[in-house]
């Protein structure tokens, strides 16, 4: 298992909310060493990992609960936009009918009502993979600070369940993204989905988490996991 870390300054500029999440979409692209041509892409949202793909490809297809986003998505006639939810068990029912040569997942499966079924509903699938999973120690300095438990899993207990699916590189990076004032990284974590849309603060809490809140980032743990065979 390896540890890194990685510190990125946010800057308005960027006109985007998902800085680590294409930061997370570049690592994992990054341990593909070969061009698959039939790609999987669970919880793909509106696309970014579809756009960062520099290589030809035959069918590319994408798996989103959220409508609105899968309208974001690239469009073409290689690419299939699935409307459905990956806790579902018919969905993967469904996938076994296809062949795939590779299995994405970026910043989507820590959402998953049973994580160790997906991992085996994904080995099912029989193809190489490369997923993230944002990790309990995301936000770790405001929950400390606001005295409330992450709702997300822990690195430990992610790695416990893959090994029991896959032959897999496990990583994980811990990301800080910087930011000029502390309601700026606020209304960062309201518009960037990382947060689950959790909302267990009341005004006068948020008000006094605002204040006393120490750092000038944000903290985010990722957990990689990469298999080049199956």
């Amino acid at each position: 298992m390896k540890v890194s870390s990685e510190f990125s300054r946010y800057a308005s500029s960027y006109n985007s909310y998902n800085v680590i999440q294409n930061k997370v979409i570049e690592k994992l692209l990054s341990h593909v060493k070969q061009k698959p041509k039939n790609i999987l892409d669970l919880g793909c949202g509106s696309g970014n990992l579809c756009r960062a793909i520099d290589w030809e490809y035959e069918h590319f297809s994408g798996v989103d609960f959220a409508k609105g986003m899968l309208d974001l998505h690239p469009k073409s006639p290689k690419i299939e936009l699935i409307y459905a939810d990956f806790n579902d068990d018919k969905l993967f029912e469904n996938m076994l009918t296809y062949k795939y040569d590779f299995i994405f997942s970026a910043s989507a499966l820590q959402w998953a009502d049973d994580l160790e079924k997906i991992f085996y509903r994904i080995k099912k699938l029989n193809a190489p993979v490369a997923l993230a999973i944002f990790t309990s120690n995301t936000f770790k300095t405001i929950n400390k600070t606001a005295s409330i438990s992450s709702i997300l899993r822990s690195a430990d207990e992610v790695n416990i369940l893959q090994k029991k699916y896959f032959d897999a590189e496990f990583e994980i990076i811990n990301y800080k993204l910087e930011f000029e004032s502390t309601r700026d990284m606020f209304k960062y974590i309201k518009r960037s989905g990382v947060s689950g849309s959790r909302k267990i603060l009341n005004y006068k809490e948020s008000k006094k988490l605002l204040r006393e809140y120490p750092l000038t980032y944000l903290e985010f743990e990722v957990t990689f996991i990469y298999s080049s065979t199956i």
